[in-house]
């Protein structure tokens, strides 16, 4: 657990000011935490358990017995749990985390196949890839006097729009950074629909027309998050699972996300410094 209740918001807690909640919520990507009226919450933590628990993926791996290394990119069916975002909309801000999720890896000892005794020898191995679904707890600090809105999803691409070399200059300096360096570094990245994609701009989006990379496009942003799309933004997993994995994989509670928030409830006009 990577977060603790912030002492001031403790202090009120103790004295009844605030009343400590918890708000769980999983299975489908959207959700909503109702605030009540002339009241406000402080959400301060929470934990998550990324999606894709309860199935493994087995691949067969054959190579020839004199191949050197060879990389091994994980299953498409998998590696959409690798990455998963949660984000939460106040009706006045956003807040966007992505997690990678670690993928636990196991290869069965080696099988020597030859058809026939002067036939190439191949070494035959099952490879077998699950979800490491263990929880993990992050320190936040959202306020809001609206509700909160919570979207989870599975992230497959993020695709590379532009890559440009950084120029020297006061925010950019040779040698510190890579201004200078000649490196084609990431400038845009695609999140989202193909048509319209979630457009993640490097140094910022006012950087990227200062160093003269070009006519900004559509949906600009400095955050990297992903939209709603099935096949480079956000993906619910119930519907992922429903398509490429059965109802039976789908209808398991060990495949599904949990969320635990945990937040203090003000049930008090909500004051202007409230951070």
């Amino acid at each position: 657990m990577s977060w603790q209740i912030p002492t001031l918001i403790e202090a009120d807690i103790k004295s009844g000011k605030a009343q400590f909640r918890t708000f769980q919520t999983g299975n489908g990507g959207q959700s909503i935490l109702t605030v009540p009226s002339n009241s406000y919450v402080v959400i301060f933590g929470y934990d998550f358990s990324p999606a894709g628990g309860g199935f493994k993926q087995f691949t067969r791996l054959t190579s020839p017995e004199s191949g050197g290394p060879t990389t091994v990119i994980n299953s498409p069916v998998i590696r959409w749990f690798e990455t998963q975002q949660i984000a939460f909309y106040t009706g006045t801000d956003f807040y966007p985390f992505i997690h990678h999720v670690d993928i636990k890896t196991t290869i069965s000892p080696s099988n020597v196949n030859a058809s026939a005794p002067d036939a190439e020898i191949t070494v035959v191995q099952l490879a077998c890839e699950e979800v490491n679904n263990t929880p993990i707890g992050r320190q936040v600090y959202i306020t809001s006097t609206n509700d909160v809105t919570i979207t989870h999803g599975l992230i497959l691409n993020s695709p590379r729009a532009s890559a440009n070399p950084i120029p020297v200059t006061n925010r950019t300096p040779q040698s510190l950074t890579y201004g200078g360096s000649g490196q084609t570094v990431n400038t845009q990245t695609n999140y989202g629909p193909v048509a319209t994609p979630q457009q993640f701009m490097q140094p910022s989006p006012k950087d990227y027309a200062d160093f003269a990379f070009g006519l900004l496009p559509n949906n600009p942003d400095n955050q990297a998050f992903a939209t709603p799309d099935v096949v480079n933004g956000l993906l619910d997993v119930t519907d992922y699972a429903n398509g490429a994995l059965g109802s039976a994989i789908r209808d398991s509670a060990a495949l599904q996300y949990y969320l635990n928030l945990h937040y203090a409830l003000y049930t008090e006009a909500v004051p202007d410094s409230r951070g």
